[in-house]
């Protein structure tokens, strides 16, 4: 994993916490925000990033989606 991209809407939503803490615990990984990463019926309902191309992962909190991210990460 080298890129985590963010939707700016989600950001809004809630995952900004997220894009702080893991841009300082990770400053080796690119951390992209994107106006819009084409999943909008998702975008109001979790927090979700999506890793490297294509990969989306989700979970129902911020809490939850960072932990989970420092697990994928290691």
């Amino acid at each position: 994993m080298k890129k985590i991209k963010y939707c700016c809407k989600n950001l809004n939503f809630g995952t900004k916490p997220v894009y702080k803490a893991m841009k300082s615990k990770f400053p080796e990984l690119k951390h992209k925000k994107k106006s819009c990463l084409g999943n909008c019926k998702m975008c109001t309902r979790e927090y979700f990033v999506q890793i490297g191309n294509s990969k989306i992962v989700c979970e129902p909190s911020a809490k939850k989606l960072y932990k989970r991210l420092r697990k994928l990460i290691g």
